[in-house]
């Protein structure tokens, strides 16, 4: 049997102190979801709450009408991940296979464009909603989420595109394929680790998403997401924090689910990306 070193245990035991640490504050909102509003203030740090209430979560789902909330969050978030999953991908073909004038000032561009904070583009994005009549829609809101130039999402794509052998595109127009049927034949089902990796960190982005779906969403409370619903359990003089608690955990399990799903390629997308 193989012994573990006294070091070791020391690091596990300072690693596992740290990652309590780090998921603290989310199953302390998963316990403060089962208390009472008394038992919320009065029960201070403490995880275990003296009975699980239930009807926090019927109070969220049915004051804060998560029903609709929770079906325009479906709605968007798999229409953006499909937006960005080709656009990025096929733009990461381009700039990882080709060589072009002015593709290191698109890049450098693109890169620049990672420093903008996304306050800074909510009132343009916004006019040009509304100048295209879109801006009180879902249709505007999917736009709106799935812009921007997702640099990280762009560099996977290209990267992983650039190893690919030159023998395989050759093979492919030896066959007679043109630049899309090359793209959609041969290198996008081989990227199948970046798609993955894209996915689940747009599903996380888009899902959690709350400045802009706050501001195009701000006058038809019918298209509002779930992270702007839980303005909703929010009154003018009593705010239902164990109602917000809960409607969090409503809000969250789906996107647990999905990265606990897809933890094995997303980590294997991150490391080809990185090794190649």
């Amino acid at each position: 049997m193989k012994k573990i070193s006294v070091g070791k245990i020391v690091i596990y035991l300072v690693l596992a102190v740290i990652a309590f640490i780090w998921v603290y504050p989310f199953l302390w909102m998963v316990s403060a979801s089962f208390k009472t509003q008394s038992e919320f203030f009065g029960s201070g740090l403490n995880l275990i709450p003296q009975a699980f209430h239930f009807d926090n979560f019927i109070r969220a789902w049915n004051n804060a009408n998560f029903g609709v909330y929770f079906k325009n969050t479906i709605i968007v978030t798999i229409s953006v991940v499909a937006i960005v999953l080709m656009s990025t991908s096929l733009a990461g073909y381009v700039i990882g296979r080709y060589a072009f004038i002015g593709k290191k000032v698109i890049l450098g561009i693109f890169m620049a464009s990672i420093t903008i904070p996304l306050v800074f583009t909510v009132i343009p994005v916004y006019e040009l909603l509304k100048e295209l009549g879109l801006e009180q829609s879902l249709i505007g809101l999917i736009l709106a989420e799935s812009g921007g130039g997702h640099v990280i999402f762009l560099m996977l794509f290209s990267s992983f595109y650039a190893s690919i052998p030159n023998e395989m595109e050759e093979a492919a127009t030896i066959d007679g394929c043109g630049f899309f049927q090359t793209y959609a034949k041969i290198m996008f089902p081989l990227a199948k680790p970046i798609m993955v990796t894209v996915v689940t960190m747009q599903s996380i982005w888009t899902w959690n998403s709350f400045l802009l779906p706050l501001i195009v969403t701000l006058n038809n409370p019918e298209i509002r997401t779930l992270a702007v619903g839980l303005y909703a359990l929010r009154g003018e003089n009593v705010v239902d924090w164990t109602g917000i608690a809960a409607g969090a955990c409503i809000a969250i399990v789906p996107i647990v689910i999905l990265f606990v799903s897809l933890q094995k390629y997303f980590v294997d997308g991150i490391a080809g990306a990185v090794k190649s």
